[in-house]
């Protein structure tokens, strides 16, 4: 009872001890507020990165890819179909975009099914129009398209210019396009054809467009593409989007074709929907068309058979399946210098070990914030046991033991770090729990957002609080706490009541 008694007086009396109380509540605070924004960051990349990449992907060493896909599908689920969910082929190749009002950009260019891709992947959410994101369709839309992001909810501003595309804009450009041909631009003079010379009359006729064949953009379009939004457009300085192309313009896509020598194979496109995906390195370089129509422009359509090839199948796995295992039996079942089998995450390797190492650096180094508090109950102890030396020497000579005396130090420090720690945590919850709304009133005193939406595309800063994580912390911080009051535990319990009453 007199351990108790005394650690709870020293609790209640000695102010000095609330700098260990602070340092230790703001080293619990901070890590907890620090690990729950970098998981929610960590996990909003890795959902943004997974949308694009299945949990498996069976790709062709070859650019010329594989013919047969079905074929090796059946393959596929002979070897693993118990923990496939479904499966999509896709033709991947680099290729470069043109436009009158983009320029030249090198791009992605990917054929994809549009009945069977958003059952692998989350492409058809990135889409910018709600129809799309039900069943994607490479036509151009009436109109429809959302004005406001439709992953940044209300908060997000509002895109006019997006909310104006589809048919009705392509018409209205196409007008003006015929009004600026027909009265802005000089006529041409006229030079009479030249007759034949010899050989049966020339037609008249041949050469020309009939009405039934000409292309009218009031009324036509060309095969569907979707491209990215950082391709398509730029945030200004105030937020705001500006689109340099939207749903219903035009552009051109040039890549080469398979076989020896390659050749140069071009043909025109029009938008019919954005992708985002909020990952700058997809949004500005992935090209989405029909894979048909890829595999008709590169020349992977066999004549004889009609079949065309793919040089991708993306593997969907059924919940809880170990994509790891999948990618393991998949590797021995087909030949290496063949076909490259890979997790999503060995896509992402890199990427993902160097946000791993930086949130373990990171932690290593607010740990010091408590290491410091540490210290900081060890200089104290220190100076109590001296101040308190008499009181120690009466304690032991009315027979308390040893042990007793250096309970009521480790019960001390465990009681500072109980108290610290526990703050700390509370704190550190309540600022993850009204973390934008903290940010908001920062960036309202100061002028400036505190977390801009311009730099990261997130409207709302992702925090996700990990039970595991804030039991280690306080963990660590109670461990500390008490480490650090050993000492002049020990050399509390080791005075001579003798000698500590000597010269008292």
């Amino acid at each position: 009872m007199y351990k108790l008694l005394l650690c709870w007086r020293y609790l209640c009396t000695r102010y000095i001890a609330l700098a260990s109380i602070i340092s230790v509540m703001l080293g619990v605070a901070t890590m907890i507020v620090v690990n729950s924004v970098m998981s929610g960051f960590a996990h909003e990349m890795q959902s943004r990165i997974h949308g694009i990449i299945s949990d498996v992907v069976f790709e062709s060493r070859s650019a010329d890819g594989f013919m047969d896909a079905e074929w090796h599908e059946e393959q596929i689920r002979q070897v693993a179909g118990d923990q496939i969910e479904a499966m999509s082929p896709t033709v991947a190749m680099g290729a470069m975009l043109y436009s009158s009002h983009l320029g030249a950009h090198p791009v992605q260019l990917i054929g994809i099914d549009e009945k069977t891709q958003s059952s692998v992947s989350d492409y058809g959410r990135y889409l910018q129009h709600p129809e799309n994101r039900k069943a994607m369709s490479f036509k151009l839309r009436e109109k429809g398209y959302d004005v406001r992001d439709p992953q940044g909810g209300p908060e997000s501003p509002e895109r006019k210019q997006l909310g104006q595309s589809g048919w009705v804009y392509r018409r209205e450009a196409a007008r003006i396009e015929k009004f600026q041909q027909q009265f802005l631009k000089p006529e041409k003079p006229k030079t009479p054809a030249p007759a034949p010379t010899s050989g049966p009359a020339a037609d008249p006729f041949a050469g020309r467009q009939t009405p039934e064949n000409r292309f009218d953009p009031e009324k036509d379009e060309h095969t569907g593409v979707v491209i990215g939004m950082a391709l398509a457009s730029y945030r200004t300085s105030e937020g705001e989007d500006r689109f340099l192309a939207r749903p219903g313009d035009d552009v051109m896509l040039t890549t080469v074709t398979t076989g020896q020598p390659p050749k140069e194979s071009s043909d025109h496109f029009t938008i019919v929907d954005l992708y985002e995906s909020k990952m700058s390195e997809y949004d500005s370089q992935l090209v989405f068309v029909p894979i048909r129509k890829l595999q008709e422009l590169r020349c992977m359509i066999d004549p004889t058979t009609g079949v065309g090839r793919v040089n991708v199948i993306q593997i969907k796995l059924k919940p809880g399946a170990d994509g790891n295992a999948v990618r393991d039996k998949l590797q021995k079942a087909f030949s290496p210098t063949l076909y490259n089998i890979c997790t999503w995450r060995d896509k992402q390797t890199a990427l993902l070990a160097a946000v791993e190492m930086e949130s373990a650096i990171l932690n290593v180094l607010l740990f010091l914030i408590i290491a410091v508090a540490g210290f900081g109950i060890l200089a104290i102890f220190y100076m109590i046991v001296v101040e308190k030396t008499r009181d120690i020497g009466i304690l032991k000579s009315l027979g308390a033991p040893g042990r007793g005396v250096m309970g009521i130090f480790l019960g001390y420090g465990l009681s500072l770090g109980i108290v610290g720690s526990g703050v700390g945590m509370v704190a550190g919850l309540l600022f993850v729990r009204y973390i934008n709304q903290i940010a908001g009133a920062l960036g309202w005193i100061t002028g400036r957002p505190v977390f801009d939406p311009k730099i990261y595309y997130f409207y709302r800063i992702p925090a996700i609080v990990m039970p595991q994580t804030v039991l280690w912390i306080v963990g660590g911080a109670l461990l500390i706490a008490v480490a650090a009051s050993i000492l002049p535990a020990r050399r509390a319990a080791r005075l001579h009541p003798v000698e500590a009453l000597r010269y008292e």
